[in-house]
């Protein structure tokens, strides 16, 4: 079992490339988690887990990652990306992740993603007191990838 992460960040980045998924990896390069591989966790932040802006991740670690991502070859296509982790009053208890991504704005993703962390917490019957969101757009010229990720860590 894997101990639970007591870190978190949130990153997104888009990126060109000649193949769709050499666009997704030079997305992942550019938001920071490009050499590292990529554990797909469903969307809770672990209690307690403090916000960094940055996380230092050796090369080749596993990462527990929640993120949203889209790549299309379709010049002109706008993609965009979108996380957000709601928190509520007590940093103690769990946090609710959700992710979103497609041929939209970045505000359209934006508001996905808000709308997705509210609703989390609503049915779990638990008050939000913040939600942060990290997002991004692209217009693709050949190949484009957008992601968008909450990376989870350990002190």
């Amino acid at each position: 079992m894997m101990p639970t992460p007591e870190l978190y960040t949130l990153v997104a980045a888009a990126a060109e490339g000649e193949k769709e998924l050499t666009a997704f990896d030079q997305a992942l390069l550019k938001s920071g988690v490009g050499n590292v591989n990529l554990i797909t966790v469903s969307s809770i932040l672990p209690p307690g887990a403090e916000f960094v802006e940055e996380l230092e991740i050796p090369p080749g670690s596993l990462l527990p990652i929640a993120y949203g991502s889209i790549t299309s070859s379709q010049p002109g296509a706008i993609i965009a990306a979108a996380v957000a982790v709601g928190i509520g009053p007590d940093n103690n208890e769990y946090g609710v992740i959700m992710e979103f991504s497609g041929h939209c704005t970045r505000q359209e993703a934006e508001d996905e993603v808000k709308q997705m962390v509210t609703e989390a917490f609503r049915y779990r019957g638990r008050e939000l007191k913040e939600i942060k969101v990290a997002s991004v757009e692209h217009r693709v010229v050949r190949c484009g990838s957008v992601f968008a990720g909450i990376p989870l860590w350990y002190k």
